[in-house]
């Protein structure tokens, strides 16, 4: 066949499709928007988004570590269990990873989302007993807490200053083998939810890298889409923004609608389609499928709750789940609002009258409200003070709904990130006034992660003359600090007289939910709420 006729059938052939609609553009990258991704790659490295050799060796290490206490953990049960002790070795035992690190788009110091997929007789129970046990004894493991009760359980810990976020999902198996691969349907099948949860987080991102036409494209927009949304404040499924893999599926879908273009092109499209997207219209990256189970599979048709979704981008693997179910009235408006913006901006990049660095300035949010709304967490010890702050910020979002009820309120927006502090109290009214968000000079620190157990008491002699007598008298009160930006509606030109924004009711409901917490400890953790004016 000559070139000519070669040429003319590949015109004629359709272009493949990615995903469930054909692409809107098959086009190569112009040598312009080439040089673009080569300044974006520059930008990111600039901004410190790719972990050394040295780092990335020492992540491979900690998982093999994990790998093989997993093994161990396996073993243990079987004896406990009566199992001789040629089964309880070949019981096996494997570690997955998934997220943003099996997707090859973690930075220096990111988490490692990692599934530990066990036999049937091991249970969850033993997974937060014995694992758990057996983590508290390794020297490398620090800031070690569970959450039995989660949506999807989970322990996490920092093992050697590597933070991961560690699963467990017993399969119907009496072994697990090193050659076990997830992607099989049947491996869900005598399993409970809590277990197919656990399991579909690695099931999802995998289907996600073999969903994409272009990975490396795809890594690099993707990397950009984070920095962005971290820097604007709108990464965070638990305060009903977007989560890592949400981000992930919608730079995916950007992808397979233009499967040759570069990174920088890919982050033009993101921002200019989603920003006029038709929400609640769903988010695919294929059909969703039927399978062997019994399980509920997202479907807005049959499902009031599914139809409630107010952004569904929802999850290629079965059984398809919506992924952003924690959106409220008032995150998505935020989010879209930023994806204008954004848009704006790269448009300006895209004809060479803007920098990259640009797109990735750091949100106003405590300079975008007059009136912000301040929860203190608060309890006596590091370890308890992970717990109960992890429980009210996964509670925040519930105020949220709760405040988009209230008059004259427009838009309640939640602060990403608690902001944690211990403080070195002499008086019993210091420790009352630090509960309710106050602070000592001095005497007051910011904590960053991985450091909750940090002693400033050295550091605390040094600067003040304190008598021993007040060394010793010392009591540490740990504080979370979480905020939430309220935009009142302005008040009507001409309009006289006062108006009073009632909180009450929201703000009473939240704090009866969080004190309803069957692990609260009365004497020692409290929770206030104030309200400030900027």
């Amino acid at each position: 066949m000559s070139q000519p006729q070669q040429q003319q059938q590949q015109q004629q052939e359709p272009p493949k499709q990615w995903g469930v609609t054909a692409p809107i553009s098959v086009a190569m990258p112009t040598d312009e928007q080439l040089e673009l991704t080569k300044d974006l790659l520059k930008t990111l490295h600039d901004h410190g988004l790719f972990e050394s050799e040295q780092e990335a060796q020492k992540r491979v290490v900690v998982l093999g570590k994990l790998n093989k206490l997993v093994k161990e953990f396996v073993y243990k049960v079987s004896k406990m269990k009566g199992h001789p002790d040629s089964l309880a070795k070949a019981a096996g035992g494997k570690i997955f990873t998934f997220g943003s690190y099996r997707l090859g788009v973690h930075g220096a110091g990111a988490d490692i989302d990692t599934l530990c997929v066990v036999p049937k007789h091991v249970e969850r129970d033993h997974f937060f007993t014995v694992m758990y046990d057996m983590l508290k004894e390794r020297p490398e493991v620090t800031e070690l807490t569970s959450i039995q009760d989660a949506y999807v359980p989970v322990i996490n810990m920092y093992f050697s200053g590597i933070p991961i976020d560690l699963l467990c999902a017993p399969l119907a198996v009496s072994r697990v083998p090193d050659d076990l691969e997830l992607s099989d349907n049947n491996y869900l099948k005598n399993v409970d939810e809590r277990c197919i949860r656990s399991l579909n987080g690695s099931r999802v991102t995998d289907e996600i890298l073999r969903l994409v036409p272009n990975i490396d494209a795809f890594r690099t927009a993707l990397r950009t889409i984070k920095l962005w949304a971290k820097r604007r404040l709108i990464y965070s499924n638990v305060m009903g923004f977007l989560g890592g893999v949400a981000w992930a599926m919608l730079v995916a879908r950007i992808c397979q609608l233009y499967p040759n273009a570069c990174a920088a092109s890919i982050v033009d499209r993101f921002f200019r389609i989603l920003f006029q997207w038709k929400w609640p219209q769903p988010v695919l990256l294929k059909p969703i499928e039927d399978g062997p189970l019994q399980v509920r599979v997202w479907n807005p048709k049959l499902y009031p709750a599914d139809k409630s979704h107010r952004m569904p981008i929802i999850t290629p693997a079965y059984p398809s789940m919506c992924s952003t179910h924690n959106v409220t009235s008032s995150t998505r408006t935020i989010m879209i609002k930023e994806f204008k913006r954004a848009s704006d901006l790269v448009e300006q990049i895209m004809c060479g009258k803007g920098k990259w660095v640009d797109l990735f300035e750091n949100s106003n949010f405590f300079q975008d409200y007059k009136h912000y709304l301040q929860i203190v967490a608060s309890s006596q010890s590091s370890e308890a003070q992970l717990k109960w702050s992890g429980l009210v910020e996964s509670k925040l979002r519930q105020l949220i709904i709760k405040l988009e009820y209230v008059e004259m309120l427009i838009l309640a927006h939640p602060y990403t990130k608690g902001v944690d502090k211990v403080h070195y109290c002499l008086t019993e009214q210091e420790q009352q006034d630090v509960v309710k968000g106050a602070e000592l000079p001095d005497r007051s620190f910011t904590i960053s992660e991985g450091n909750m157990d940090e002693n400033h008491l050295e550091q605390i002699k040094e600067k003040l003359e304190l008598t021993e007598e007040q060394v010793n008298s010392i009591k540490t009160v740990y504080t979370t600090w979480f905020f939430i930006g309220l935009y009142v509606e302005p008040k009507p030109a001409g309009s006289g007289g006062t108006r009073r924004l009632d909180l009450v009711y929201p703000t009473q409901e939240f704090l009866k939910l969080v004190r309803n917490w069957d692990k609260l400890e009365e004497d020692t953790m409290a929770i206030n709420i104030k309200t400030i004016k900027r």
